[in-house]
């Protein structure tokens, strides 16, 4: 991706602009995970089958990330968050039509279409926010992710209350695919200005180059094992509070809520502790909150106790994927392709995740199947060392 200086007016525009993107993704993703019960339910799946059908999503965002950053790098984010998000919104509106007939394929098929709009769009926003926060000369990517989580806390509360009001999940869906429509064209039009390569020219950075950096994949391990962290709540903690709790959908909705809610706060405050005590040291102090609250949403045995877990496992999730991205964004001439590759391994996380439980929750319960969370966190911890920033300048890598 090409910069070129801009007003600071237009920064401030962009950054709002910005800011609702991560909030319209976050939505479109919780609008159907707070429900996924009921999608479970309509269209009557066992929880390793669930967990199967979760992986066309998983499996398609992650065979999309690699594609994610010469798209971006050719076209500019905006271009790239706009085909995005209309692949996601077609993906939600045919997942309702699928829960409305009871069609697991077609559900299959809706995930599918999500899982390469999450993806791309997620890439290409953050390569934005990266740029905004450059320009800006302060840690705000924590705030644009809290943007997210303002999105999955809205998407958590509709899924509750239409739980509670007996609202078909299919009209939830066809609601949330409208409303990601209407929003995301008019918001990428107050992106940065993006100035597209000469044909012919070489690229910054070729995903080869990037590949080969071991930072690069050693931002990638932190977002592999945050990314699980966050991840494994999204797809089931309301399951574990419904099955291990004998709990009601409004509660798992609820519990859904408490750890989004509790991820949106760490967000909020996330930027000026990172930039207080620096990324290493905030990355290492959350996933100790994360590891607490697993133990409590595992072993606290009461509904209240699972919902403190909850909240302190949103906070321990909370920074991981910010801090990774801006770690991964620090050069803005490479950003695209190394936030692509450190985001392909990332991904990962998503990928193994939702069979990797829904295997162990099928023999030993869903709550005992969200421990392997653990090994997620180590290996975050390990690599956390390399969000360090990097030195003003750094040298040009090898060709290829």
């Amino acid at each position: 991706m090409t910069s070129i200086d801009v007003l600071p007016a237009r920064v401030n525009t962009a950054k709002i602009a910005v800011g609702v993107t991560f909030g319209m993704n976050g939505l479109a993703l919780a609008g159907w995970l707070a429900r996924a019960p009921a999608v479970r339910d309509g269209l009557d799946l066992s929880v390793a089958g669930f967990g199967l059908l979760l992986l066309c999503m998983s499996g398609t965002s992650v065979a999309s990330i690699p594609l994610a950053g010469p798209v971006v790098q050719r076209f500019g984010p905006a271009r790239a968050v706009l085909g995005a998000s209309m692949s996601m919104a077609f993906g939600l509106a045919v997942l309702g039509t699928a829960t409305l007939i009871g069609s697991v394929p077609l559900a299959g098929l809706a995930l599918l279409f999500c899982g390469f709009g999450t993806s791309t769009w997620d890439v290409a926003m953050n390569v934005e926010a990266a740029d905004v926060e450059r320009r800006l000369g302060r840690t705000i990517m924590p705030r644009f992710h809290a943007g997210f989580s303002l999105g999955t806390v809205a998407g958590a509360g509709v899924g509750a209350v239409t739980a509670a009001t007996g609202l078909p999940v299919w009209a939830q869906l066809y609601l949330t695919t409208a409303v990601v429509v209407a929003v995301q064209i008019v918001v990428v039009r107050r992106f940065l200005p993006h100035v597209e390569p000469e044909p012919g020219t070489t690229p910054a950075m070729t995903a080869g180059q990037a590949w080969r950096e071991p930072r690069t994949i050693l931002i990638g391990l932190i977002l592999l094992g945050f990314g699980f962290t966050e991840g494994s709540a999204n797809d089931w903690l309301a399951i574990s509070l419904v099955d291990g709790y004998d709990a009601g959908d409004t509660v798992g909705a609820i519990g859904f809520g408490v750890f989004v809610t509790a991820m949106t706060l760490g967000r909020m405050y996330g930027g000026p502790a990172t930039d207080r005590w620096g990324r290493v040291r905030v990355l290492r102090l959350t996933a100790v909150s994360a590891a607490a609250g697993l133990l409590l949403v595992v072993f606290g045995g009461t509904v209240p106790l699972a919902l403190a877990g909850a909240l302190l496992w949103g906070v321990g999730a909370s920074l991981g994927f910010p801090i990774g991205m801006s770690a991964a964004a620090d050069d803005p001439v490479r950003a695209a392709m190394r936030v692509s590759v450190a985001g392909s391994i990332g991904y990962a996380a998503f990928l193994a995740g939702p069979p990797l439980i829904g295997f162990l929750a099928e023999h030993w319960g869903v709550r005992n199947g969200l421990l392997c969370v653990f090994g997620a966190l180590v290996i975050g911890l390990g690599a956390s060392h390399a969000a360090k920033p990097l030195p003003a300048t750094e040298p040009t890598p090898p060709a290829d």
